[in-house]
């Protein structure tokens, strides 16, 4: 009886371990919460989402915004400058800045105006010199009053079989005088082994 029981509880275990509920299905996550995965030799969402938090943040307690001659603040992203190793998309970092500035009615971007003659939205583009050829803009021309410019750096250190990962998010904002107003900084820093994943 005994090796009855001993035969079926290997069985089950081998076929349990070939059933595909064994293996960690994919699943959606809180994008905020705790159980997202931390990589080493990446910059991953939480990253950015941690350096548009604290430049929010700060942005909109420094006070800058509201020193306009007719609030709310327009403001343009020039570059945010990737100098880490890695193929990076910085919207990642600026448009939650944006979406945040925009929705605190401090601060509207300017989509039209961009480094190097470049514009976000073509096709507002156009349709604003449209208007102005014909005479009939709506309101005003208003330059930007403030730009906003930044930098992602990285860093790594080893010790043994452990590393570390720094990656340092710096921005500056502009005026129209040229001064920086307004800067930040947020280091994220991840330790572990290589290669490395975390929850």
């Amino acid at each position: 009886m005994n090796s009855k029981l001993i035969v079926c509880t290997a069985a089950l275990g081998v076929l349990a371990a070939f059933a595909p509920g064994c293996t960690r299905r994919a699943q959606y996550v809180d994008p905020k919460g705790g159980r997202l995965m931390v990589t080493l030799d990446q910059i991953n969402i939480q990253d950015f989402s941690m350096a548009a938090e604290d430049a929010i943040k700060d942005l909109l307690g420094a006070g800058v915004l509201e020193k306009v001659p007719s609030p709310p603040a327009v403001m343009v992203v020039s570059r945010v400058v990737n100098s880490t190793s890695q193929q990076v998309d910085t919207d990642l970092l600026t448009k939650k800045i944006r979406v945040a500035l925009n929705k605190s009615g401090k601060a509207l971007t300017m989509t039209t105006r961009g480094p190097g003659g470049t514009a976000e939205d073509e096709l507002a583009r156009e349709i604003a010199q449209e208007w102005r050829d014909m005479g009939l803009e709506p309101q005003p021309s208003r330059p930007p009053d403030f730009s906003l410019s930044g930098k992602i750096i990285e860093t790594y250190t080893r010790a043994g079989n452990y590393r570390q990962a720094a990656y340092t998010f710096q921005l500056s904002l502009t005026d129209r005088r040229g001064l920086a107003v307004w800067e930040g900084e947020k280091e994220v820093v991840k330790q572990g082994r290589r290669p490395s994943v975390g929850f």
